[in-house]
């Protein structure tokens, strides 16, 4: 590396990635990887990833989901069938990966000899992430999973809409994009490890122990009280009040979180007596008597704007926000302010950049979404990595 490269004073920089995934959860994973300075190198079949196809809208040649998911990476198109391609691919990894990222279908880097037991023993520091549908093992082990069927299966669309309603998918993709979080941050404790060891390891996570994991809380509290969780729109079970209301010209969440908060709300509301009613002294009482609570409450915010009740809020020390679309959360001052926003090198658009900032800045991204195939075959890559190290 040169002094100039900008990955050379990340975390991960000098770190190798081999990304044997498709669609979210492994890119996202190996993504992350990437924007703390690791060298990505992502395999795809000769269509390339099914993520590239994901559109409309497409963008730079390629769906805009897959280039949220893709920068930083170098792609080498390899046709895993062709036992010449595998065994170089076999290659490079024992001699120059740190990290392999696989979410193939259960049983598949097996077949092919580039499971974890067989490249481990060729490679003790080498850090292996399996990334699993339904896990390493149980009655399920074997069956493929997606996003909206973990959501289903794990019993998260049970507590998401409104009281009545139909099953309600969360939109963004948490359960893979929550699964590719748990897989680096596990890779980044097994790197952390062999420092000390010397030894690499394994690393198994699933989108089924990543969903059931969003459902903590809600297990929580029907192990304790016995009662089914179920939908509760914008608000939460176990705090009460605690959602959104319908304003003049919107919607507006508001957070009285505690017994003090609920009270200045009760005065900027013009309803001073709610604090003393027993029904509503202490968030348990609220809780119980939550729908008599809110149908009190609704029709106050109707009286006036979101912006108008935001600054009377505010003032009054009650957390509030507006609910927001892509476009004004994208143009919000606050947004711009944090960089959140930022443009890849090669790319059309700018893009939602990695949540973190070290000493203060946050990583620059360093290449777009690469085209398919762009770094040539498995076989050119071996070669120019071995010439340059």
């Amino acid at each position: 590396m040169t002094p100039r490269d900008p990955a050379a004073q990340l975390p991960l920089s000098g770190t190798t990635v081999v990304e044997l995934g498709h669609s979210i959860a492994g890119p996202f994973a190996s993504q992350i990887l990437g924007d703390l300075g690791a060298r990505v190198v992502k395999i795809e079949k000769a269509r390339g990833d099914d993520a590239r196809f994901w559109g409309p809208p497409f963008v730079d040649g390629a769906a805009a989901t897959f280039q949220a998911m893709n920068r930083n990476k170098r792609s080498v198109v390899a046709d895993l069938r062709e036992p010449g391609q595998v065994g170089a691919l076999r290659d490079f990894i024992v001699h120059h990966a740190d990290v392999v990222i696989q979410n193939m279908r259960p049983g598949q880097v097996a077949e092919l000899g580039l499971g974890a037991d067989a490249l481990r023993t060729l490679n003790g520091r080498l850090v292996y992430c399996n990334m699993g549908a339904f896990g390493n093992r149980g009655p399920l082990a074997d069956r493929p999973g997606y996003d909206p069927l973990m959501q289903a299966f794990a019993g998260v669309m049970s507590v998401v809409g409104e009281a009545g309603g139909a099953p309600v998918r969360v939109g963004p993709s948490i359960i893979d994009m929550g699964c590719g979080m748990w897989a680096a941050m596990g890779i980044l404790a097994s790197l952390l490890k062999r420092r000390t060891t010397g030894e690499g390891g394994v690393v198994d996570v699933s989108l089924f122990e990543t969903a059931t994991g969003w459902m903590s809380m809600f297990a929580a509290q029907y192990l304790a009280g016995g009662a089914m969780p179920g939908k509760n729109g914008s608000g939460q079970t176990g705090i009460v009040p605690y959602r959104a209301y319908r304003t003049a010209d919107g919607d507006l969440v508001v957070a009285a979180g505690n017994d003090t908060l609920f009270a200045a709300l009760a005065r900027v509301l013009g309803h001073p007596e709610w604090i003393a009613d027993p029904r509503f002294k202490e968030n348990p009482q609220r809780v119980v008597h939550a729908q008599a609570l809110y149908a009190l409450i609704e029709p106050c915010f109707l009286q006036a704007t979101s912006a108008q009740w935001t600054a009377t809020l505010e003032a009054a020390g009650i957390p509030c926000a507006p609910v927001q679309d892509t476009a004004q959360l994208l143009a919000h001052a606050q947004t711009q302010a944090m960089g959140l926003l930022q443009t890849p090198p090669g790319s059309s658009i700018p893009l939602v950049g990695l949540p973190v900032q070290f000493d203060g800045l946050r990583p620059e991204p360093r290449s777009a979404a690469p085209a398919l195939g762009e770094a040539g075959s498995i076989q050119d890559l071996l070669a120019s990595w071995s010439s340059s190290e």
